[in-house]
């Protein structure tokens, strides 16, 4: 099947839409300085526990935040804060990144408006949660112009599973031999790849070219090299 025969477009949020850097590192940052509470050994216990380079404010390529759910990251850190349960820090987390500050990969409304007029669905699903992925979708400008928008509270799954990427499919009416999904991370592509879908990795996350290529039809710089691929004028 050709790239012509592509007939939706399935998008991550973090590293996809949006820079990973330029909007988690600084959130991240602020949360561990927020749950260490003045606390010097918790505040490194907190940053070891999310692989963060507190001294780079910066997370480490391998960080399991990258690509995880809330939840994981709540698990991740309760053992270092065990007067506070597991669902008490899932709801400050995704209290906190509902306010990360966002920094668009390329300049959304205008992009999302140019796929939508090739007659595209358009889609997110992201491991963050759904709350935080519409907030951010909306603080964009951009929640209305997608036809689906799933996270992985949604009652579908997370990623690396197959099952939210079919649920668009399924929403919009597309085989999923029609539809591409667009990520910078692994799980992204390995949910593609399982799904049935075409896969196209981005750098505008925390994986390199190197990483993302044996899952990906293509790796792209941004997501805005997208419309020349499909028209077959990209690399």
């Amino acid at each position: 099947m050709t790239l012509a025969a592509i007939e939706a477009v399935l998008f991550d949020k973090d590293g996809t839409l949006f820079d990973f850097a330029e909007t988690w590192n600084a959130f991240a940052a602020r949360l561990i300085l927020r749950l260490a509470d003045g606390d010097d050994l918790r505040r490194h216990g907190l940053a070891r526990a999310l692989m963060f380079d507190l001294e780079a404010g910066s997370f480490l390529p391998g960080s399991p935040v990258i690509a995880g759910t809330n939840r994981e990251v709540a698990e991740l850190i309760a053992p270092i804060l065990p007067e506070r349960g597991i669902e008490e820090l899932e709801s400050l987390i995704i209290a906190e990144a509902a306010d990360a500050p966002l920094s668009e990969a390329v300049a959304l409304v205008p992009y999302l408006a140019g796929l939508a007029a090739r007659g595209l669905s358009l889609g997110v699903m992201t491991n963050d949660s759904e709350s935080v992925a519409r907030a951010h979708l909306r603080a964009a400008g951009i929640e209305g112009m997608f036809d689906f928008v799933a996270g992985a509270d949604s009652g579908h799954g997370a990623k690396p599973s197959p099952r939210p990427l079919l649920a668009f499919a399924t929403a919009t009416g597309h085989a999923p031999d029609r539809v591409i999904m667009v990520g910078d991370s692994l799980h992204d592509l390995a949910a593609g790849r399982a799904a049935g879908m075409w896969t196209a990795g981005v750098l505008t996350g925390m994986a390199d070219a190197d990483t993302l290529a044996p899952m990906a039809d293509v790796v792209l710089p941004d997501i805005g090299h997208l419309p020349d691929w499909l028209s077959g004028r990209g690399t």
